[in-house]
C-alpha cells in the first residue's frame, strides 16, 4: 500500500525545514496548466530518466501528485520498485490542495520566475522600455545590449546589436565587454526573469556602469512594433576573460553577503558519503566548457539557466547543493541567488573542477536492450512498400522542427491513441532524436502491435538525416492543443501569439502577489 497524505500534512512538510521532493507525474503541458508552487515536473513517461537525476538520495521524503487521475500512484509505485523508501501520494492531488485553500499556479519554472519578480521589487532593479532602447540604438549611444538567454534562443530571435552572454557569464565577463564605466549596460531575455536577474547580478557585483533590464524582453520589443533579428551569432569571446581576477573579487563580495560558504574537497567527499542527505553536484560553466572536460559525478547546469529554471535540476527542497566552475566566479554568483531563493545549504567547491575528489560517477539511466534497425534497413522497407509505421517519440516541438516523412508523433504512456494506425503494420519503427527515448517506448509499442516486428532506429532521427534522407518540418503538426508534453511559449504557438505574449507577461508580474497568497514561499537569504 502506498501511503496517502492530506493537504494539511503536505503544507506542514513544506515548511518544516527537512528535505522534501514534490513530484508531479503529469506531462509538462498538463503540469503547466495547474500545479502546486513547489511541485517539480517528473512526467511518468520520462520516469526512468527524470527520477534518477532529480532524486540523488533514495531515502528522501517524496510526495507524488497529479490531478487525481492515478499517475501519481503509478509514479510512486515505480519509485518504490526502484528502491526509494519514503514515498507518499497527495490524496486528491491538485484538486484537493485547492479545495483546502491552497494556491494553484500555472506555467513552468514558477519558483524561479516568482523569485525574479521578488528580486525586482526587493532591489528596485531599473528597467527601460523598448521605445527608449530603440532611440538609444538609433542615436548610437555608448552601450552594450547583452542577451542573457541560451545561445540557441539568441539565434532564434534577438534585439538588434545584441550579444549572446547567457546569464551565468554576465558578471564573469562584463569587465571585458564593457571596460569603460560610462558604457550603459542593457540586459534582455525573452520576457522578464532573466532580464531582471542578469541586470541585478551585475548590480550586486558592484560594477561601476549603469545597468538596466529591458522591460519585457524580446516580447516587449515585438509588442512595441519592432522587429527582432534572427540567425545572429554574436557572442562573448571564448576562454577566460582578461578581467577574471576583478570578477572574482566582485563575486566573492556578493556571495559572502548572502552566506555562501566555500568547502574543501574533503568536505565534499563527506557530503557524498552521507546517506541521510541529498547532494546535487552542479557544474555551472558554459555547456561548451562542460562538454570539453567535466567530472562524471557532476551535471551541467549553466549558471543563469540554473537560477532561471531550478526545477530542471533541483527537486529536493533543503538539499545540499555544491556548485563548481574553474575559478569561482560563476559558482559564487549562482550560489548567492540560490541562497536567496531559500535553499539553506548551498556551497562552492574551493578550487573548482580541478579540485574535485574521486567520487562515484553520476548514475546514467540505461535504456532497455531492444532490437534495432539501421537507416538503410528502414529505407529498404519503405521503398519496398512493406507496411511500415514510424513512431517518433521526440518532444512535440522537436517533431515539428523535423521528422521522418510519414512518421507519427507519440507520447509514451499515450501510445494507445495510435493503436488503430499500428493495426495493419508489419514493421513498427520507433525513433527519437538520438534513439534513446525510442528504446524506452519500444516494449509498449510491441504490446500494442503484437503481430508486428518492432524495431528501434539506430542513431534515431539524427542518423536518418545524416544518411542524407529528408526531414519534414511542420509547425502545425501536432497542433497546439495536442502538445501535452510541452508548456508552449507564446512564440511556439500557431495563432494568438500577441495575446499569448501579453498574457504571459501579466502572469509573470502577478506571481509576486500569488506567492503571498500561497503562504509557503519565503525568499531572502536562508538562515
Amino acid at each position: 500500500m502506498i501511503p496517502r497524505i492530506p493537504p494539511r500534512t503536505l503544507r506542514t512538510w513544506l515548511t518544516d525545514g527537512a528535505e522534501l521532493a514534490l513530484l508531479d507525474a503529469r506531462e509538462e503541458g498538463e503540469f503547466g496548466a495547474a500545479h502546486l508552487f513547489w511541485a517539480i515536473p517528473c512526467p511518468f513517461s520520462q520516469r526512468e530518466i527524470r527520477a534518477k537525476a532529480l532524486l540523488p538520495n533514495p531515502s528522501v521524503r517524496t510526495v507524488c501528485v497529479d490531478d487525481g487521475r492515478g499517475l501519481a500512484e503509478a509514479l510512486a509505485a515505480y519509485l518504490i520498485g526502484a528502491g526509494h523508501r519514503n514515498v507518499a501520494v497527495l490524496d486528491g492531488g491538485t484538486r484537493a490542495w485547492a479545495a483546502a485553500g491552497g494556491e494553484i499556479f500555472s506555467g513552468v519554472n514558477v519558483p524561479s520566475k516568482a523569485f525574479g519578480e521578488w528580486v525586482e521589487h526587493h532591489y528596485g532593479t531599473e528597467s527601460v522600455d523598448p521605445p527608449q532602447l530603440k532611440d538609444w540604438i538609433d542615436s548610437g549611444r555608448a552601450m552594450v545590449v547583452l542577451d542573457s538567454r541560451t545561445e540557441a534562443e539568441f539565434r532564434r530571435m534577438s534585439i538588434p546589436t545584441g550579444i549572446s552572454v547567457p546569464g551565468g557569464e554576465l558578471a564573469y565577463r562584463i569587465g571585458d565587454l564593457a571596460p569603460d564605466p560610462n558604457t550603459l549596460v542593457v540586459v534582455n531575455c525573452a520576457g522578464r526573469t532573466r532580464s531582471i536577474m542578469g541586470a541585478e547580478s551585475l548590480r550586486r557585483a558592484g560594477i561601476p556602469n549603469k545597468v538596466v533590464a529591458l522591460r519585457n524582453g524580446t516580447m516587449g520589443w515585438e509588442l512595441a512594433g519592432f522587429r527582432c533579428a534572427t540567425g545572429r551569432t554574436e557572442r562573448f569571446p571564448p576562454g577566460p576573460p582578461r578581467s577574471a581576477a576583478l570578477a572574482l573579487t566582485r563575486a566573492r563580495g556578493f556571495a559572502d553577503s548572502t552566506g555562501v560558504r566555500a568547502i574543501t574537497p574533503a568536505e565534499l567527499t563527506a557530503f557524498a558519503a552521507d546517506a541521510t542527505r541529498s547532494l546535487y553536484l552542479l557544474d555551472v560553466r558554459d555547456p561548451a566548457e562542460f562538454a570539453a572536460a567535466h567530472h562524471p559525478a557532476s551535471r551541467n547546469a549553466p549558471g543563469g539557466q540554473l537560477v532561471q529554471a531550478t526545477d530542471q535540476w533541483i527537486a529536493v527542497r533543503n538539499a545540499r547543493i555544491v556548485l563548481l566552475d574553474d575559478d569561482g566566479v560563476r559558482a559564487r554568483m549562482s550560489a548567492a541567488w540560490l541562497r536567496q531563493m531559500g535553499q539553506p545549504d548551498v556551497f562552492v567547491l574551493e578550487g573548482g573542477v580541478s579540485a574535485l575528489p574521486a567520487l562515484p560517477a553520476r548514475p546514467v539511466p540505461t535504456p532497455p536492450s531492444v532490437a534495432g534497425i539501421e537507416v538503410l534497413g528502414l529505407t529498404e522497407a519503405l521503398d519496398a512498400g512493406r507496411p511500415t509505421v514510424v513512431v517518433d517519440l521526440a518532444r512535440s516541438l522537436t517533431y515539428r522542427d523535423g521528422h521522418i516523412p510519414g512518421a507519427l508523433w507519440g507520447v509514451r504512456g499515450r501510445l494507445g491513441l495510435l493503436r488503430g494506425a499500428l493495426a495493419e503494420a508489419a514493421l513498427v519503427v520507433a525513433t527519437s532524436p538520438d534513439g534513446a527515448a525510442a528504446s524506452w517506448a519500444a516494449p509498449e509499442l510491441a504490446a500494442l502491435a503484437p503481430a508486428a516486428e518492432v524495431r528501434v532506429l539506430r542513431g534515431g532521427t539524427a542518423a536518418w538525416h545524416a544518411f542524407g534522407r529528408p526531414l519534414v518540418k511542420d509547425r502545425a503538426n501536432p497542433p497546439d492543443a495536442a502538445c501535452i508534453d510541452a508548456a508552449l511559449r507564446p512564440y511556439d504557438r500557431n495563432s494568438g501569439v500577441e495575446a499569448a505574449m501579453r498574457a504571459y507577461l501579466s502572469w509573470e508580474i502577478d506571481l509576486v502577489h500569488a506567492i503571498v497568497r500561497d503562504g509557503t514561499v519565503h525568499f531572502g537569504a536562508a538562515a
